[in-house]
């Protein structure tokens, strides 16, 4: 566990040569997932450094959920970044994890020198919800929608919402020199995979590719989505 202000923040640090690979998972979602612990096997394997860990309020960390925004969570991206690990460091964002990584990397861009995005998902507070959500989110301050993944819904805060409105990124081009991979299911029904197109356009770096999985999900969780994740992860991480 390592301490903010708020709460503890639950890490496994797996040590090991080159740079770190950093995992960011999605939105009410945690560091013990599929494609988090499939990743952390293989690193092991490979003998490189790897982290996974949980924002405030999601999984082992302490906080509740509801109390959290995407900056707090972006802020906890960074303190793993700053505090945890040391050298160069590789991001792999899930999700809303996607989003992350590309607000760390603005940030970070002295530390980051590879990015994996899987159905990433920047902005979604903009096309991820109808002008009825929002209207809700606006005058009531929460919003529930069924959940794909299981018997719980998801639950949005509007601080979340005003959040996410406050760091867009995708109204211009992202001046993000690293090399990027993206990972996108065409069957996804969360992530459209246009967005991921989109995403690849807007990157600076002349090295972005868009890998697209025809009957992929959002969850990319086969074995044979791992494999390919996997791939994009060697392809973008120099080798000591």
């Amino acid at each position: 566990m390592t301490d903010t202000p708020e709460a503890r923040i639950a890490y496994h640090h797996s040590p090991g040569t080159g740079p770190t690979i950093v995992f960011l998972p999605g939105y009410a979602s945690d560091m013990q997932g599929t494609k988090a612990l499939a990743i952390e096997a293989w690193a092991k394997a490979e003998g490189r450094a790897f982290v996974r860990f949980d924002y405030r309020g999601c999984g082992a960390s302490e906080g509740s959920f509801e109390d959290f925004t995407l900056a707090d969570w972006r802020d906890d991206a960074l303190m793993i970044v700053d505090r945890l690990v040391e050298g160069p460091v590789v991001l792999v964002g899930s999700s809303m994890g996607g989003w992350i990584m590309l607000l760390v990397a603005r940030a970070r861009p002295d530390r980051v020198i590879g990015m994996v995005g899987i159905a990433p998902a920047p902005d979604f507070t903009d096309w991820g919800f109808s002008p009825e959500d929002k209207m809700v989110l606006l005058s009531e301050g929460r919003l529930e929608k069924a959940s794909l993944y299981g018997p719980e819904p998801t639950v949005t805060t509007r601080a979340f919402w005003t959040s996410g409105e406050s760091n867009r990124l995708l109204f211009g081009s992202l001046p993000i020199g690293c090399p990027v991979r993206i990972v996108q299911g065409m069957a996804d029904p969360e992530v459209p995979w246009e967005r991921s197109t989109r995403l690849a356009q807007l990157l600076g770096s002349a090295d972005v590719q868009a890998w697209l999985v025809k009957d992929g999900d959002h969850r990319l969780s086969r074995d044979r989505d791992i494999a390919m994740i996997l791939r994009a992860i060697e392809e973008v991480t120099p080798r000591p």
